[in-house]
């Protein structure tokens, strides 16, 4: 369990980078027992990320009980078939990557009352095996998505694994400023320091605090 550790390497990285308080750690608990989860909830941690809906309602709504408020953010991908239910159970959506969903989250926020925060998704690879808008559509989907009177906050990206993360954290710092999104949802347990260094403001760092997942549980 490393949570301190983490911690303590966000803040000598912002100190160094000259933004102290700029990122906002997501304990990403997807696949990880619950006894790990309570570990770092009795540790004060009040921010979490979760790949899937149906995990994330089997999961919060007794810690919650047990602990309190407790954010907890989408950050796998989201069917429109689950999109009510992720309005329910999340405090944001880091992946809005498509004009169905965007349709289904505004049709859906009228009828609540409310939306989470969203983030749009960016596929900056280009991967074909990759959720998330391209970068030359990425303006377009903003654009839309405010048409829709979305709550989109920024954009978030998971770079290739093969390839320097550098280029895609500009990037989406670029597209970001150029469209008046202050948020950036970038870097994991291995690059999270250098997404830093790149204006992140919301880091996804899961096995780094909790440990290996064991997907076959």
């Amino acid at each position: 369990m490393a949570y301190k550790e983490i911690l303590d390497r966000i803040a000598a990285k912002e100190k160094a980078a000259g933004c102290s308080g700029q990122s906002k750690l997501i304990a990403v608990s997807k696949v990880q027992p619950n006894e790990r989860v309570a570990a770092v909830l009795d540790q004060g941690h009040r921010l979490f990320g979760e790949n899937k809906v149906q995990e994330a309602a089997g999961k919060w709504p007794e810690f919650r009980e047990k602990y309190g408020a407790v954010d907890v953010h989408l950050l796998g991908p989201l069917q429109t078939n689950k999109a009510r239910q992720a309005m329910e159970l999340f405090q944001a959506i880091h992946s809005l990557d498509r004009p169905k969903l965007a349709n289904t989250l505004a049709r859906l926020a009228q009828e609540l009352g409310h939306c989470p925060d969203l983030f749009i998704q960016v596929n900056t690879g280009a991967e074909p095996q990759k959720a998330g808008i391209l970068p030359e559509d990425a303006d377009k989907f903003v654009e839309t998505c405010r048409a829709l009177d979305l709550p989109v906050v920024g954009l978030m990206c998971i770079p290739p694994f093969e390839e320097p993360p550098a280029p895609h954290f500009v990037a989406l710092g670029q597209m970001a400023k150029r469209n008046g999104l202050a948020c950036l949802s970038m870097g994991m347990s291995g690059d999270f320091e250098e997404a830093i260094e790149h204006g992140a403001t919301h880091i996804r760092v899961g096995s780094a605090i909790f440990g290996n997942r064991d997907y076959r549980a």
